[in-house]
């Protein structure tokens, strides 16, 4: 199993941050994907090669601004659980905890390339926001 975690402080309140992150539908607005679908439990994210990823959200708990879901039907993936955590650090500061558990564990090292920029794009938007 390949294990990957990576984290970014923001320097933002946890809770505006958590409106952003925490919507499922807004993934392609921080995350290096195309686009990305919500239907029920259910989100389809495009990369930009043009493969579709389904998954099953799993959690999303606004109290503890946990956000976790799985890749779903999908040959090569025996195994995957993603989990996005908006924790705070003060009244104006967070961290962002982004972490993939994948079974076959070589595919998490492109998951954990893609959520570092992801983290790093949130921390512009957001760092940006708290300087004007």
């Amino acid at each position: 199993m390949g294990t990957v975690r990576r984290h970014a402080f923001v320097e933002c309140d946890a809770d505006t941050v958590w409106k952003f992150v925490g919507a499922p539908e807004r993934l392609a607005e921080w995350f290096p994907v195309t686009n990305c679908k919500v239907e029920g439990d259910k989100r389809f994210v495009t990369l930009a090669a043009g493969i579709v990823f389904e998954e099953d959200i799993i959690t999303l708990d606004h109290d503890l601004r946990r956000f976790q879901y799985k890749i779903v039907n999908n040959s090569l993936i025996k195994f995957h659980l993603a989990t996005v955590d908006v924790i705070e650090d003060g009244p104006t500061r967070c961290i962002v905890v982004y972490s993939t558990d994948m079974d076959p564990e070589v595919l998490a090292l492109p998951i954990a390339g893609a959520a570092s920029v992801g983290l790093k794009k949130v921390k512009e938007i957001f760092d940006r926001k708290t300087k004007h």
